[in-house]
């Protein structure tokens, strides 16, 4: 398989400031392009594209970033429980866990579970910090028309 000329749509700039993978760019090796495309294949010969860089220096750049990334996007989240607590270690121990598990990603029914069993909570009152605590998480997302 050769280039066919179809990759020449698909061609990127350069980005200032980040690099050429960071930044969601892909290469051909058979084209000998940087390409735009969210595929594993090239559009223009059918060769496997390259998406992350061979260069050992280029690699660890590459590799900072996205932990800088990943790093920047965990952010603390502080989570307000209702006055409902019976002391203060208790409620205290109770926002760790509901930050715990809305950091980890933790079900309802776990998260549930973990307050009934370490504070010994009716199902109710646990239902409803857990409640608080997931939708205090998700922020409704602006649609444009």
């Amino acid at each position: 398989m050769t280039c066919k000329g179809i990759c020449t749509r698909y061609k990127a700039q350069k980005p200032v400031g980040t690099g050429r993978y960071a930044s969601g760019q892909r290469r051909c090796q058979i084209c000998e392009i940087f390409i735009k495309w969210e595929g594993l294949w090239c559009p223009c010969c059918g060769y496997r594209l390259r998406t992350k860089p061979r260069n050992l220096k280029y690699k660890a750049k590459l590799r900072a970033r996205v932990e800088a990334d990943a790093a920047a996007s965990l952010k603390p989240q502080t989570i307000k429980i209702p006055a409902v607590a019976a002391d203060a270690t208790s409620s205290d121990f109770v926002e760790v866990t509901l930050q715990t598990a809305v950091s980890e990603g933790w079900t309802k029914t776990k998260t549930v579970a973990e307050l009934r069993k370490s504070e010994g909570m009716t199902i109710k009152k646990a239902k409803e910090f857990v409640k608080e605590a997931f939708l205090a998480k998700s922020e409704p997302i602006a649609i444009k028309a």
